[in-house]
């Protein structure tokens, strides 16, 4: 398996160099050559658990990894820190099968990615003798950084940077970041939006200059963003193990198709479903959720991609974004791999915040449904899945929920539907314990984490356990222009 750039400047490579660097020369993304296909039966592969499951469809991607180092990278990823031992596990509740993402040590979706991108990045780098400290450079919305911060945190030739909106996430995330141990850790608050921060990192990572300094100086900038490779190819097998476990539990017949609901601001975990199916898992419609920042349901309804807009900011913040850097890699399949073009509108969005794409490419977007959710509607979804099922959801899934319900109401479709839970409830406490009528406006966030707990015997995640008592470490703030010189700070350089 090789990869390329969507930009098609880029000579093909091996898996485990496209993982080390995280984003092409050419600023592109590393896409696979081709996508590989599912040859096993669903029936053989419901008889597996996730990890050998994640060692059957990992190993497609990435292999120029040895069995023992893929197996030891899932070992090391998918163990104890996972308080659920299915990993992934499925649940059954207003009409639809929630595929809680939430069980890792961060309480979001990020960790069933971010807990393996470690093992995958220290690997790939001994495979392609590279002598230099790698330094992870990301933003977050809020859910990577905490994630990429426990996965890297004292991982020996490494070192992460993790740029956050400063008022732009919701206490629990700022706290599970600021708090962060690791001497080889730093976090900072970007005086801005979330996209200030992205397009701040992609800048550095295609500042030649800046990277042959911090090349002499014996560094190496990657990524942890779903811009790599390596933490988008983990997040296909969460879907494969959903169909799979359906099929075991006899919610389905083998090869009948699905729905896919997923509430997403950078396309990447939507992306994953769609590589899924390209490689074989039964999939009709992918239904994609945005909140009020509803670049993409506008793009998917018109194919045309705007983000001249006012950025909102919601009561699901991990989604608040206006520029989807995945869906590049997904302009690049549709577009029948025309790198050429796909330049030219990443050009575009760049110069002029917005592009259209082709008429056949439009084409190829009905595989998709799109619509977007209000806070109130975000507010009233929590509380319908509550009232009907006894079941919690988060804003972020209560988006997907939202969405998925103007879906069926518009298309009449009673299709098997599967909606991505993305994050734990426990995560937007506040949130989540005023839709559902215990509102204290006097009370602190974790005031809130034992109230929704307490009101609905649910029992608080060890994540989040003792986190209002630790010690702030990460005070750092910083403007969008001055990214550089604070990696420079913290490299001592």
């Amino acid at each position: 398996m090789f990869y390329k750039s969507t930009r098609g400047k880029e000579n093909l490579v091996k898996a485990s160099e496209a993982i080390v660097r995280g984003i092409a020369e050419d600023g592109g993304l590393f896409v696979p050559e081709s996508f590989p296909r599912i040859e096993k039966s669903f029936d053989e592969l419901k008889e597996m658990n996730y990890k050998e499951l994640a060692f059957y469809i990992l190993k497609k991607y990435l292999d120029d990894f040895s069995d023992e180092e893929l197996k030891a990278c899932i070992d090391g990823a998918y163990d104890e820190k996972f308080e659920n031992p299915l990993i992934a596990p499925l649940k059954y509740a207003g009409g639809a099968y929630f595929l809680e993402l939430f069980h890792g040590k961060t309480l979001a979706f990020k960790d069933m990615a971010l807990s393996i991108l470690p093992y995958l990045v220290k690997t790939a780098a001994n495979k392609t003798g590279i002598d230099k400290d790698i330094v992870i450079l990301t933003a977050t919305s809020g859910d990577t950084g905490k994630a990429a911060l426990e996965g890297f945190a004292k991982v020996d030739g490494t070192k992460i940077i993790v740029f956050y909106p400063k008022d732009g996430v919701s206490e629990i995330q700022r706290r599970q970041m600021v708090t962060q141990e690791g001497d080889n850790t730093f976090v900072v608050g970007i005086e801005g939006n979330f996209d200030d921060a992205q397009n701040g990192v992609k800048d550095i990572f295609g500042d030649d200059d800046f990277n042959k300094e911090l090349e002499d100086k014996g560094y190496m900038l990657s990524s942890a963003n779903s811009i790599n490779i390596g933490r988008l190819i983990p997040q296909v097998v969460y879907y494969v193990y959903s169909y799979v476990s359906l099929l075991k539990e006899g919610k389905l017949k083998d090869g009948q198709k699905i729905n896919v609901v997923v509430p997403t601001g950078n396309f990447g975990n939507i992306l994953a479903a769609f590589y899924a199916k390209n490689m074989g898992l039964p999939i009709e419609r992918f239904i994609c959720a945005s909140n009020e920042n509803k670049v993409l349901t506008d793009f998917i309804n018109t194919g045309v991609y705007d983000r001249n807009r006012e950025f909102v900011v919601t009561n699901s913040p991990s989604m608040d974004i206006l520029i989807s850097s995945n869906l590049e890699r997904f302009l690049y399949e549709i577009s029948g791999k025309d790198s050429e073009f796909i330049s030219n509108l990443m050009s575009k969005l760049k110069t002029e915040g917005r592009y259209e794409v082709s008429e056949a490419m439009k084409d190829r977007l009905k595989e998709f449904y799109g619509d977007f959710a209000t806070e109130e509607e975000t507010v009233d979804a929590i509380r319908k899945v509550y009232d009907s099922s006894r079941y919690v959801i988060d804003t972020h899934t209560a988006v997907a929920y939202k969405v998925f319900e103007k879906y069926k109401n518009e298309i009449k479709d009673d299709a098997v539907t599967v909606i991505a839970s993305t994050a734990s409830p426990f995560k937007f406490p506040r949130s989540v314990n005023e839709a559902l009528n215990f509102e204290q406006k006097e009370a602190s966030d974790f005031q809130m984490v034992e109230t929704l707990s307490k009101n609905f015997d649910i029992k608080i995640p060890k994540g989040i356990l003792n986190l209002e008592s630790k010690p702030v470490i990460h005070k750092a703030t910083c403007n969008k222009e001055n990214m550089r010189t604070i990696i420079k700070e913290f490299l001592g350089l």
